[in-house]
């Protein structure tokens, strides 16, 4: 009996023991990310919104900041809606030399180009620059980040051309460039790479060219070209055994026959208007059972419009303005 109580209480000792390194392991801060987080506040002006950033309190209880729970190490900076913030992203965010996620998001004052700095966390699998009024180029350098998954630099005022260096990334399935002013090509291999589902998202730019190649053996989830100015055959996308469950073509300059291509069985949103897409509307398309949005409006597509189904769900605006289309629910009947 006493054996098996002196057992016990070195279990509850040792449990103890470990809680409390737990505790202290959260409190800790280190003293570079302390001075890194510290250098970024005084880049900024020392704001209101950094008014948590007290040398006196450890770093990893400061708002915006994530610390790991084993570590105590900064991996997570997040600052994001102050209209009030002015400023660039400061150099001396690379100084948290863990940081795994990165995120300037809603802040509409931040302004200049993408700090080379940011090539130097090698750590970093998640960055996130949007709604911002960052200026310049998608940098190259970024090409460098091997561990980064997510990149979303949406929502700014980018220019110039989606690097090639992008497409290099091992581990990068999300990528997220809408709403910016960039001009030229995808890059061919871009995402070929992608360990996993990918999502790409390339809207309201002022993009040209064809779809690369390569997209067709590439795994989309979600894909979004629209209000470019793409160009060619974009009916790779398309196949009956993919995973794509969203795709917006719409406001481009595509050409292709929609005749014979298979629609993604978990398809649940499809918009491919304003383009010059020919040929018909595959009968398929009434038996998609996730399809909730469907638009093949202002093309040359040409037959009868399906019926049974679930076609119920889409109105006139589905179909109107191409050459020849006829059938339920346009106002010209098939003869």
């Amino acid at each position: 009996m006493e054996t098996r109580g002196a057992f016990n209480h070195v279990v509850l000792l040792l449990a103890a023991t470990s809680l409390l390194a737990t505790a202290a392991s959260k409190d800790r801060c280190h003293s570079g990310d302390k001075a890194a987080l510290l250098a970024v506040k005084a880049a900024l002006g020392n704001p209101y919104h950094f008014a948590s950033w007290t040398p006196d309190d450890p770093c990893c209880d400061w708002y915006d900041v994530d610390c790991d729970a084993s570590t105590g190490r900064v991996v997570g900076l997040s600052v994001f809606q102050d209209a009030n913030l002015t400023g660039t992203i400061p150099d001396a965010v690379a100084g948290l030399v863990h940081l795994q996620s990165l995120v300037w998001h809603h802040l509409p004052a931040l302004s200049g180009p993408i700090p080379p700095a940011i090539a130097k966390l090698s750590n970093l699998s998640q960055l996130t620059i949007s709604w911002t009024a960052v200026s310049g180029p998608v940098p190259s350098f970024l090409g460098t980040l091997t561990k980064l998954t997510l990149l979303d630099l949406s929502f700014n005022s980018l220019t110039g051309a989606v690097p090639a260096s992008l497409a290099a990334l091992p581990s990068l399935s999300g990528i997220n460039l809408s709403r910016n002013r960039l001009t030229g090509a995808i890059p061919p291999l871009l995402l070929s790479r992608s360990p996993d589902q990918a999502y790409l998202w390339l809207s309201h730019n002022n993009m040209s060219g064809a779809i690369p190649a390569g997209f067709a053996a590439v795994n989309f989830a979600h894909l979004d070209l629209s209000r470019n100015a793409f160009a060619g055959d974009a009916s790779g996308l398309f196949g009956r055994g993919k995973e794509l469950q969203y795709l917006d073509l719409s406001r481009n300059a595509f050409s292709f026959n929609l005749s014979g291509v298979g629609l993604p069985e978990q398809l649940y949103f499809m918009d491919v208007s304003h383009n010059a897409i020919s040929g018909g509307i595959p009968a398929q398309v009434a038996n998609l059972t996730n399809l909730q949005f469907f638009n093949v409006s202002y093309n040359r597509l040409c037959g009868a419009v399906p019926t049974g189904g679930h076609m119920g769900r889409f109105d006139l605006f589905s179909f109107q303005h191409n050459k020849c289309l006829c059938g339920t629910p346009l106002a010209n009947p098939c003869n």
